[in-house]
């Protein structure tokens, strides 16, 4: 396995494309680990509706960065004293979804430093006990995917619950009252000796307990280059600091229907004209590997009507894009 430093940027607009870079076009003979830091900010998942995830007043007083990422599943609020890990490697057919592969190295980790109660739960959540300190995410793209995670080491749990605004029925799926109650940082529960490292010092920590060394020279590592840098930078503008990427053209729809299955929420919207559906959109925090634009143009000319609807999704391989879901549950939850 290969480190990449990515030398001190906190922009999360640059991490996330540099994450990206690395993903998409920098195939090398043995997986990639990245670690970031991100300045305050609000990462979307991939298939979500940003003006619903986040606190748009309190995002904008406080000048926290809104970044949506290529990955699915829920957002999740960064600062200092938060950091990201990144496994990015081959995708062999079997490791999408399989949070306990790319989590393990994490909570051996934690494990070693005193955190004994971390444990990998539910879908794709790190806890101790049952508070969260860790939201983990997957995107698989040409044969390559990349696993992450956050880790709250430090961070400004208030920030946390002012800047998220989750919707009703996720919290309420989770048996708790808020936010604030569920998440915890995990440096109250690291052994004495290590409780005044700041999150950088935690982070190269833990680099070293996954390479398995105990120097930091030891570990080893690709070196980005000017090139690669460059790249990284037209990825940023072309995404991950575009409006419409971030936020997105949503129009106003007739229909909205959320429902939340095993494989987290699914939210349709849809227009519908002479009985037929017209314009089609669908949010939530589900793991797809294929794109969910194919599934909205899918639906596109179908009548709404159970039976027509049914009869598109029959037709598509929803695991694929959703998980494991079914065309009768979907439709179940539609009308």
């Amino acid at each position: 396995m290969y480190f990449v430093d990515n030398q001190n940027q906190f922009d999360p607009s640059v991490n996330i494309a540099l994450e990206t870079y690395l993903l998409k076009e920098k195939a090398m003979d043995e997986p990639i680990l990245l670690f970031y830091i991100n300045e305050p900010s609000i990462i979307i998942g991939r298939n979500q509706n940003t003006i619903a995830e986040i606190n748009q007043k309190y995002v904008e007083e406080n000048g926290i960065h809104i970044v949506r990422r290529m990955s699915g599943g829920g957002a999740v609020y960064h600062d200092h004293g938060n950091f990201s890990f990144c496994f990015i490697t081959e995708d062999d057919g079997n490791s999408f979804r399989d949070f306990a592969k790319f989590t393990e190295p994490v909570i051996g980790f934690l494990h070693s430093v005193g955190v004994k109660d971390a444990a990998l739960k539910g879908r794709n959540d790190l806890t101790i006990g049952e508070k969260k300190f860790s939201g983990n995410a997957m995107y698989s793209t040409n044969g390559r995917m990349t696993a992450h995670g956050t880790i709250l080491f430090d961070s400004d749990l208030d920030a946390i619950t002012n800047a998220l605004k989750p919707r009703k029925d996720k919290i309420e799926s989770k048996g708790i009252k808020s936010i604030r109650s569920r998440v915890t940082n995990i440096k109250p529960f690291l052994d004495e000796q290590y409780k005044d490292l700041s999150t950088e010092e935690f982070r190269d920590l833990m680099l070293l307990h996954i390479f398995e060394v105990e120097k930091r020279e030891d570990v080893k590592e690709y070196k980005l280059t000017e090139e690669d840098w460059k790249r990284v930078y037209e990825i940023r503008e072309e995404y991950f600091n575009n409006w419409d990427w971030n936020y997105g053209k949503s129009p106003k729809f007739e229909i909205e229907t959320l429902k939340r299955f095993a494989i987290g929420s699914i939210d349709f919207h849809f227009n519908i004209s002479k009985g037929k559906i017209s314009h089609s959109k669908i949010y939530g925090d589900f793991f797809g590997l294929g794109e969910i634009a194919d599934v909205e143009e899918a639906l596109i000319g179908a009548k709404y009507t159970k039976e027509d609807v049914k009869a598109v999704l029959s037709n598509l391989d929803l695991k694929k894009y959703f998980g494991n879901v079914t065309a009768e549950e979907i439709v179940d939850s539609l009308f």
